[in-house]
């Protein structure tokens, strides 16, 4: 797939975003159906615009959401530390270094990913839709990416059952972004806000458990 044909997908899409007419799987299937015999990540990205930023949120976090070794979290995590920090620093686009940039998936395996999905995915805009988005100007999109970071940081904490809740926000709050749906991003922000009061209470508890067996 050329630049020019993911650039042609991303501009459709922006205009789609401000006009709120294209959900997120019409755009996965559209892009799937005009993608060459091979896509790379950075194309992906351009096609997906500003979605990016949720769309990447949402891939990363669904792993942490899986029961895991002890430490995956540590390397599962940092992506999301990563793409949170670009939306604090004010990027409008997801910025992927070089070798990630230029993965590339072939058409079969993007079409198969595309259709595994997109049942799940229309399912989830039968809820999720653009709808009273409060993030209009760059503080507030500076503002959330904060408090992703935030979110990201306890995902890389190494306490038992304190990852899950977070990783679980993030997920949320990457599919209200594709979809701009205010409603689904306060729903994640209150789950974020529980994390990370399970993360205190948990903190406290190790910490009066210790200190009794001193």
């Amino acid at each position: 797939m050329s630049d020019t044909t993911a650039d042609k997908i991303a501009s459709e899409s922006a205009d789609d975003a401000q006009e709120h007419t294209e959900s997120l799987s019409s755009l996965l299937q559209r892009l799937a159906d005009t993608a060459g015999e091979r896509i790379t990540l950075k194309e992906l990205a351009t096609a997906l615009d500003e979605r990016s930023f949720g769309a990447f949120l949402l891939v990363f976090a669904l792993p942490n959401l899986i029961p895991l070794p002890p430490g995956a979290t540590l390397i599962l995590g940092l992506p999301l530390i990563f793409i949170s920090w670009q939306i604090v620093a004010g990027r409008q686009k997801i910025w992927l270094p070089r070798r990630l940039a230029n993965y590339s998936l072939d058409k079969k395996a993007l079409v198969a990913m595309v259709t595994k999905v997109d049942p799940w995915l229309r399912r989830m805009e039968a809820w999720v839709r653009p709808r009273h988005w409060p993030l209009k100007n760059h503080r507030s999109e500076r503002l959330f990416g904060i408090y992703i970071l935030v979110l990201a940081i306890v995902v890389l904490i190494p306490i038992p059952f304190c990852n899950w809740l977070p990783a679980f926000a993030i997920a949320i709050i990457g599919l209200a972004h594709t979809e701009q749906d205010g409603n689904c991003l306060g729903v994640g922000v209150v789950v974020g806000v529980m994390s990370i009061a399970v993360l205190f209470l948990m903190t406290v508890l190790t910490t009066v458990v210790f200190a009794s067996l001193l």
